[in-house]
């Protein structure tokens, strides 16, 4: 259980000022020019230490990220880039720490903007995210008044600039190399890799390409050391964690907790529960739509964490736990996310832009139980089809949750089409 005092978002909930005022007295700003003043390298070891895992979703070593770029420059200025198109349905944890503690972000931004030796950082924020955008804009305005940031930050001798990057409501442009292609000016489509943004990103030069989540901890963790970082949670899932509960709980909730935390520990403690008790779970999706749905049966004494998540098939992704109890039509669910899928898809990957509206529709005849019960594994052949042979993994967020329905629902399917079928006449 995380305690008071070891919470990073002291302002997660809007209680108190978000100005840069109401910031600093949280203690954030902080000595920030002696952070940079111990040195890049000092920073990258430290975010190493840390344990910190992207937060984004796929999960990859922060600090190990960082150190992918160029330590000397050829000529070619580098660019951080932070992705705030938050756009996974069932997330809401980045458009929080924006709304409410925008300079967390900021400082971070600064700071790892100077470990990559970038100059300039691009916040590429959410079209839908309006007020979100007017808060960060305010708050990167008042850093600007108040020297944090451009010539000279915050006295470094690092000059660095930050610009905010209004994106047009596309899911896809989530997706790191695509959103690289919307900040260019052109259609949100994803690059083939490599070469990887750090070798040739944004407008071609060393580019890092990180979640708002993992940027905003950055000071914390610079400030309280990597090692205390780390000592929270399990062995290689460590560090406080923003977990956004939805759906049937008593009190859906963003909160901020320790990595690792038990499954019953998160939803008894902060959403009061199940609603109608802990015998009316009956599915949760543990991170985010794209993640596959595991049931009561599996969720029961889970811990949450990457690797926790992984061994039983699904995933920790941006920690959206969606809680299903047991009104609800599983069938229905899943169809309702490869819609969303079919209509996100970018279609530039052949088995994603044909296999996403393939799979949609034999999920709508599931639905209704007019399909065969052969094509139950017709379909799950297919999302095996689409899954690992796209550009980015739109294709396996689109087969995932069927996977996950077929493997842990099939005899729900099953009966659906049974009892919709007439029995065919002697």
């Amino acid at each position: 259980m995380l305690q008071d005092q070891d919470r990073i978002f002291t302002n997660l909930y809007g209680m108190h000022d978000r100005s840069l005022k109401g910031a600093m007295a949280r203690g954030h700003w902080d000595g920030t020019k002696n952070i940079i003043a111990k040195g890049k390298d000092w920073i990258v070891d430290e975010m190493k230490a840390s344990g910190l895992r992207g937060r984004g979703g796929a999960g990859f070593p922060t600090g190990l990220k960082w150190s992918f770029m160029p330590k000397e420059s050829d000529g070619r200025p580098s660019y951080l880039v932070v992705n705030a198109d938050e756009s996974e349905p069932g997330t809401c944890k980045d458009r929080e720490i924006m709304r409410h503690d925008p300079h967390t972000l900021i400082e971070g931004c600064l700071i790892a903007s100077f470990a990559m030796q970038a100059h300039a950082c691009y916040i590429y924020i959410r079209g839908e995210y309006i007020r979100e955008k007017e808060a960060l804009q305010n708050a990167i305005d008042e850093a600007y008044d108040a020297g944090l940031v451009g010539p000279n930050a915050c006295g470094s001798g690092w000059d660095f600039d930050i610009y905010l990057a209004h994106g047009a409501g596309a899911y896809i442009c989530g997706e790191e190399t695509a959103l690289l292609e919307s900040l260019e000016g052109k259609k949100g489509m994803p690059r083939m890799k490599p070469p990887f943004p750090a070798g040739a990103g944004l407008y071609g030069c060393p580019t890092t390409v990180n979640n708002v989540e993992s940027i905003a901890v950055v000071p914390t963790i610079l400030r309280r050391g990597g090692a205390w970082f780390a000592g929270m949670g399990r062995p290689n899932n460590a560090g406080t964690k923003l977990f956004a509960i939805s759906g049937h709980v008593n009190n859906p909730c963003v909160v901020e907790e320790e990595m690792s935390i038990p499954f019953q520990e998160l939803i008894d403690k902060h959403c009061g529960g199940i609603r109608g008790g802990w015998k009316n779970l009956k599915a949760v999706i543990p991170g985010g739509s794209s993640v596959p749905c595991l049931t009561a049966e599996q969720m029961d004494g889970a811990i949450m964490d990457f690797d926790w998540l992984r061994e039983q098939r699904s995933g920790l992704g941006t920690a959206a736990v969606i809680v299903m109890d047991q009104s609800t039509d599983m069938i229905k669910a899943i169809w309702r996310l490869s819609k969303f899928y079919k209509h996100e898809s970018c279609g530039q990957c052949t088995p994603c832009r044909e296999g996403t509206g393939w799979m949609m529709r034999v999920m709508e005849r599931l639905v209704k139980g007019e399909a065969a019960v052969e094509e139950i594994d017709m379909l799950l052949d297919v999302t095996k089809q689409v899954e690992g042979h796209t550009i980015c993994a739109l294709g396996d967020a689109a087969a995932w949750p069927i996977q996950g329905l077929i493997r842990n629902f099939r005899g729900e399917i099953e009966d659906r089409i049974k009892h919709k079928r007439p029995i065919a006449a002697e």
